[in-house]
């Protein structure tokens, strides 16, 4: 055996320059230096740091003829053991001749491939180049072989422990921390190879989008602990139902996905859908306490003859919200009406965003008639939109998608605006319009400028009433919300209770909330010409409000009929098409100065109002 001593004078003593280089699995003459001696640092010029980490080619010297340095890549890619003598460079670009040659390692174990790399001096000689093929497994220097084995070995540990580490690496870069699922990155990457097989071998599959419909409401509920218990649980149902050919990811958030493919049909994918809406339906526990949270699935496949497959996932999140708003707890298939809906919503969105640029939002006012006197007391404003192509749209055409792409602020402002101008155009009219009332939307009433917009509008707060649907704030306020009101009042704006009797209302909320007007809605006033049983409802909720002092107003009114009822049972204001539809401002105008103000003449030949809830109301 031979002392340890002996091999540490091997890099001093040794004359041969050597270096060891990792080389690429694919091509030989891909490398790159990992080790070099103090021969090869005096030889070539570089220093160990400059060499380790450079490529081969930092060998290759301009002096070094063209057939070999092909001959040199050509014997590296093939995997050959070989030698050349030829003139080449050191770093400084000093030429000398030398003798370089290439030896093929292996390691067993892994399989990685190393080239053992020799040069030696051979100073001036003046012979031309020479190359020479070396026979496999050539000897080399025995104390040469011996440092370059005892790196190997090294270096092989070394090899070890970073390809334990780069796999550390990869799991955590494709892995999601909770679950122990694929993550988003992982997922994408993975159906961008599906879509490559799908397009070179037709591998049709099928994407499912899931999402928890009461995620936060456990979150809220129970804590954020319990949440992410249910997201593992809902991890170890999903990896229950699948196969080991399906990947299982979590996007994030309460939002998961399946790839699976597609085989014979689309039954087994319809049949995956099913169980996971049933399970979900199951109460899940948490430290004694029972909870339900459904999910929602929308299922798109990928076919052969797809167009666009790329759309694959959109497609199943179009299916994933169709199953939402139409009811949740189930699935729906992706289809072509889905993607024809989406395609409507972008299109709607992008001429909204150029509607505001425009200043292309109108208001359509509807008259409130006084029901003692039969004069116009006020009237609603409701947003219109002057469509280019498409004429005056209703909000129903796109205010949703406006409070999607949150731009209900900026179509505000353009309102308050007109409303300004259309108060002024009254009075220069010598037209008597008392005031103007305005819809507020949720999302405004808790934005905390909207105040300010108010204030910077122009309008006199006498003049301007805001009305608040029902479900935006009753039983359910914010501090934003409260602060948005309490100026309101402070400002002397008014503030009607809209559409009352549709949402979740409470006497409660009417009392934290105190608004001026209330404001029964149509579907309550309609019937109660034809069905007088339907009358002691609309006349118990008159009571109600005229208990806390409040003016109510009667939406939908329809005939004469509807007035004078309506009128006996004590409602102040009477709003409906027996006195006009939504009118521009135009026909508004000439329609007060038609009538001079004078909407129901017959108001005074109704006689006076008779209580339906205690005593007279007649004033």
């Amino acid at each position: 055996m031979i002392p340890p001593e002996i091999f540490n004078q091997i890099d001093d003593k040794c004359t041969e320059g050597l270096a060891l280089a990792s080389a690429s699995a694919d091509d030989g003459a891909v490398m790159e230096l990992q080790w070099c001696n103090k021969a090869f640092v005096k030889i070539t010029g570089y220093s160990a740091a400059e060499a380790v980490g450079q490529r081969g080619t930092i060998l290759i010297g301009a002096d070094l003829e063209q057939d070999v340095h092909l001959y040199i890549i050509e014997k590296l890619m093939g995997w050959e053991n070989f030698s050349t003598e030829a003139m080449n460079n050191r770093k400084n670009g000093d030429s000398y001749w030398q003798r370089m040659t290439w030896t093929h390692l292996s390691d067993p174990t892994t399989g990685d491939h190393w080239w053992l790399c020799s040069i030696i001096d051979l100073g001036n000689r003046p012979s031309g180049p020479s190359v020479d093929v070396l026979p496999l497994a050539a000897p080399v220097e025995a104390e040469s072989y011996a440092k370059a084995i005892d790196k190997v070995q090294r270096l092989e540990k070394e090899n070890a422990r970073l390809y334990d580490l780069a796999k550390s690496v990869a799991k955590d870069a494709n892995e999601d921390a909770l679950t122990g699922l694929s993550n988003r990155r992982h997922f994408e990457v993975e159906v961008k190879t599906w879509i490559e097989d799908l397009k070179r071998h037709k591998k049709e599959f099928a994407v499912l989008y899931i999402d928890l419909d009461r995620f936060k409401f456990v979150n809220d509920t129970l804590g954020h602990d319990a949440g992410d218990r249910l997201l593992v649980s809902v991890a170890n149902m999903l990896r229950e139902l699948t196969d080991d050919c399906d990947l299982v990811a979590r996007l994030g958030g309460d939002e998961f996905a399946i790839l699976r493919p597609l085989g014979d049909s689309a039954l087994q994918i319809s049949s995956l859908a099913d169980e996971i809406v049933s399970r979900m339906q199951m109460p899940f526990m948490c430290d004694g306490k029972s909870t339900a949270c459904s999910t929602s699935v929308g299922v798109a496949i990928a076919k052969s003859n797809m167009q666009d497959p790329e759309r694959i996932v959109a497609d199943a999140d179009e299916a994933l919200y169709h199953a939402k708003d139409h009811g949740k707890g189930r699935w729906s298939f992706f289809t072509q009406e889905m993607h024809a809906k989406s395609v409507a919503t972008k299109i709607l969105a992008s001429d909204l965003l150029l509607a505001c640029e425009r200043q292309e939002f109108v208001p359509y006012f509807q008259p409130l008639i006084d029901a003692q006197t039969g004069m116009i007391a006020s009237a609603e404003t409701l947003v219109r939109w002057a469509h280019p192509t498409r004429g005056i749209l209703a909000p129903a055409a796109f205010l949703d998608t406006a409070g999607n792409m949150g731009i209900l602020k900026r179509i505000d402002e353009i309102m308050f605006a007109c409303l300004k101008d259309a108060l002024s155009s009254f009075d220069t009219a010598g037209v008597n319009l008392p005031r103007l009332a305005v819809n507020v939307s949720a999302a405004r009433l808790a934005d905390p400028t909207f105040i300010h917009d108010i204030r910077s509008s122009g309008i006199p707060a006498q003049r301007l009433t805001i009305e608040i649907l029902e479900s935006v704030y009753l039983d359910r306020i914010g501090e934003v919300v409260r602060w948005t009101i309490d100026e309101l009042d402070e400002l002397g704006v008014t503030i009607a209770l809209d559409d009352f009797g549709t949402g979740h209302a409470s006497v409660r909320g009417l009392l934290e909330i105190r608004p001026s007007i209330l404001k029964i809605d149509r579907q309550f006033i309609q019937p109660i010409v034809e069905e007088a049983s339907t009358r002691p409802l609309v006349a118990s909720i008159v009571g109600i409000g005229k208990s806390l002092g409040m003016r109510i107003v009667a939406e939908g009114v329809e005939t004469e009929e509807h007035a004078r009822i309506v009128r006996e049972m004590g409602c102040d204001y009477l709003q409906g098409y027996h006195f006009g539809k939504p009118m521009c401002l135009e026909d508004l105008r000439s329609l007060l100065v038609e009538k001079e103000g004078m909407f129901w003449p017959e108001a005074s030949l109704v006689g006076p109002v008779q209580s339906w809830y205690g005593a007279d109301q007649a004033s």
